[in-house]
């Protein structure tokens, strides 16, 4: 089943029953506090466990003239209906141990009565209680397609709780709140369905009959209370109630219900008359009220305050993205038709986010008076005028299409272009997941099978909306098809930190490849560690910059390539000690060494040395193994003397470097092979591969460790990204 049915389907869910959702929320929330302010009493006997019925019974005889009850509820508050000593009859909670008067019966407090009402049957009896149920269902369902959708999202149940792509902090926590408290929403939408389901009594009904020869009742040898063995056997914490005898007839008994069983005991003997097992239904009736209500436990009704404060969150968040999804989804109101549009931009998207750059690029077509049309990919059809065809396609699950492009490809084979067209496919992905920009290459391989479609630029592939790399992209198609197309570039986003203070403690000078090493102190204590990142915006400029952290002695090294027009990398090469530069962290746990692995492999080109420069500088216990590649013996001069003292002072580390500007060239990937039965038996004995650098290097190295695992250990690389044993940084 396709992912638009699961996600239609639980859209359409939310859609149906939120407002009903909302008031079982907050009354739910209300009313997790009653379980919490009972147990606050000092009311629970902590002993229970060792307490015996006949102990009790013994001192409560000895207190009162006559014992009616005794019952246990499910905050192990004990109480007694007693007749005093001065005739009364009375109620309350007692003491077990001494059979004392303790505390009056707990009355229900009025916010919680009309919060219970309102929650079981908003105030409508029997037909509000049959409608809560049915809600109950839905969330029930709600949380079963959500369930699909996250399975669907992350490419495998086997990777369900893997790292999430952040896209938005409503995309990003809605599906991590929805992770953590998944499990204590399906028993609450379950219970709730279960005990409506009791009320209408659509269950098999349970009615403890028992079968007592009352001709054959003894009344000899009569014993003492405190003699009965099965009262001596029973503690008060698997007591549910026990009713005394009315008199002292033979046919009057004591009726003891444990928490699995029900006794019938002969009030002379001590005898078990009659025993009742209680069937699954009365239990999972017990249970379902103990679940769904929180009584008895102070932690169980947190979780499910939490859980209805989830749930709003859930309307919240999901509402949010359908409307933005709608609106980034909803096509330009188009200046040409299909049919007179030299060039035709098609979309495929499940989120809606790759709108926002294919827009930025039909908008800046439109700004050279080019006849431009756009449309989502399942709208594909005849173009009369048709020169160029941009496909923008981002991957949904495993290489699956989004919802919106879905059908492309079949209909790319039924409608065949009229004349040439020249053709730019771009994927949008994340390198967190095995399948990255899987279905661009489908759609991609496609085109090039047919012989109308020209390719002026090979595919490339965008790693989570980065702007820069799209705009790198358009600079190419520009180059390739003689259009100075010029993008405008994004509003600002908010920084998502609030910056702090670097001092520049060192700059080196630029070596032969315009790179340099920076080091950063903060002027406040920050926590970061060696793969984290440092967010950089320059001024007036809208973009954010990120650059792989090393940590050494405390301090951020980032090493950056000197680029011609770069506005960044410029103004960090003109910094001197003790300027001063604002910029913040971002944590990236994902991509931080990982200790518990038991040997790690780092590969990286260029730049990308940065990070592992600070893993094997602290790394002091696990063998650590640096493939990194460079153009020349000149390029490692940078990183040498870091390099040399970290295997010296920690003896953990390796270093491999590759040269391809020598008279023999060899590439990071070239190393690989060349060790590919380590590589083998690293991934095979649960170590670790840690890549960063430029995006093309990595996909040269993927498809490398993907050749050894296939024909080495029989598994692809993914097996191992699953278990996360491979990490990727890479731009």
């Amino acid at each position: 089943m396709t992912i638009s049915i699961w996600r239609y389907s639980h859209l359409a869910l939310a859609i149906s029953s939120f407002i009903f959702i909302i008031i079982a929320s907050i009354t739910g929330i209300i009313l997790a506090f009653e379980p919490i302010s009972n147990q606050l009493q000092p009311y629970s006997i902590g002993s229970s466990n060792n307490i015996t019925l006949a102990q009790t019974i013994i001192v409560l005889q000895e207190h009162y003239e006559e014992i009616i009850s005794i019952e246990v509820d499910n905050n192990d508050f004990v109480s007694a209906s007693v007749i005093t000593n001065d005739g009364k009859n009375e109620t309350f909670y007692i003491n077990p141990l001494t059979g004392e008067k303790i505390g009056e019966i707990i009355e229900k407090a009025p916010i919680f009565k009309f919060a219970t009402n309102l929650h079981r049957s908003l105030f409508l009896k029997s037909a509000g209680r049959f409608f809560v149920g049915l809600i109950s269902f839905i969330l029930f369902l709600i949380a079963i397609t959500g369930i699909l959708l996250i399975i669907k999202r992350q490419q495998g149940i086997h990777r369900f709780f893997s790292k999430i792509v952040k896209e938005n902090f409503e995309q990003y926590y809605h599906i991590i709140v929805g992770r953590l408290t998944l499990i204590p929403i399906l028993i609450v939408a379950f219970t709730g369905v279960y005990l409506s389901l009791e009320k209408f009594s659509l269950l098999p009904s349970h009615t403890a009959e028992h079968q007592i020869d009352y001709e054959n009742i003894k009344t000899t040898p009569k014993k003492q209370i405190k003699d009965f063995i099965i009262f001596n056997q029973v503690t008060l914490k698997n007591l549910r109630a026990v009713e005394f005898p009315f008199s002292d007839d033979p046919e009057d008994y004591f009726n003891v219900k444990l928490s699995n069983k029900e006794l019938i005991i002969n009030q002379f003997t001590g005898q078990i008359l009659s025993t009742i097992e209680y069937p699954f239904v009365k239990l999972a009736s017990h249970w379902s009220l103990i679940l769904h209500t929180g009584q008895g436990s102070i932690l169980w009704s947190i979780i499910l305050g939490i859980v209805c404060c989830s749930i709003l969150f859930f309307i919240y968040s999901g509402f949010l993205m359908t409307l933005k999804r709608r609106k980034k989804s909803s096509i330009l109101k188009n200046v040409y038709s299909k049919d007179k549009s030299e060039y035709i931009i098609l979309v495929g998207s499940e989120t809606g986010n790759t709108f926002d750059l294919a827009k930025i690029f039909y908008n800046s077509l439109l700004d050279l008076n080019k006849t431009v049309f756009i449309s989502e990919l399942n709208k594909y059809s005849s173009y009369k005028k048709a020169k160029h065809l941009i496909i923008f396609a981002a991957t949904y699950g495993k290489g699956e299409p989004p919802s919106n492009a879905k059908n492309f490809i079949t209909l790319l084979k039924k409608n065949i272009p009229i004349k040439e067209i020249s053709y730019a496919v771009v994927g949008f992905g994340s390198l967190a997941y095995p399948d990255f920009c899987k279905y661009a290459i489908d759609i991609d391989k496609t085109l090039q099978s047919n012989m109308l479609f020209k390719s002026i630029l090979d595919l490339h592939k965008i790693n989570n909306q980065s702007f820069e790399a799209f705009k790198n992209w358009s600079l190419q198609w520009s180059k390739n098809t003689g259009i100075p197309i010029q993008l405008k570039e994004p509003p600002k986003k908010n920084k998502s930190k609030k910056e702090s203070s670097f001092s520049v403690e060192s700059r080196s000078l630029l070596n032969t490849d315009d790179t340099f090493l920076i080091r950063l102190r903060s002027e406040n204590k920050i926590s970061f560690m060696s793969g984290d990142l440092l967010s950089f915006y320059p001024e007036n400029d809208p973009i954010e910059r990120l650059y792989s952290i090393g940590k050494i002695d405390g301090d951020i090294l980032l090493s950056v390539k000197k680029h011609e027009f770069g506005v960044c990398s410029t103004y960090f090469s003109k910094l001197n000690k003790n300027d001063i530069i604002k910029a913040s962290i971002k944590r990236n746990p994902d991509f931080n060494f990982p200790v518990w692995a038991t040997e790690v492999i780092m590969i990286a080109n260029g730049t990308g040395i940065a990070p592992f420069l600070g893993m094997i500088n602290t790394n002091k216990k696990i063998k650590s193994h640096l493939f990194w590649g460079g153009r020349n013996e000149e390029s490692i001069e940078l990183y040498h003397e870091i390099i040399q003292n970290s295997i010296k002072k920690n003896g953990t580390a390796y270093f491999y470097p590759a040269y391809s500007r020598v008279q023999e060239k060899i590439y990071v990937q070239h190393l690989l092979k060349r060790n590919s039965s380590f590589i083998a038996k690293t991934l095979d004995k649960k170590g670790a591969i840690l890549i960063c650098g430029s995006v093309a290097m990595q996909k040269e190295v993927i498809a490398i460790i993907d050749q050894i695992c296939q024909k080495i250990n029989h598994k692809p690389l993914s097996y191992y990204q699953n278990k996360g044993q491979l990490k990727m940084d890479c731009y």
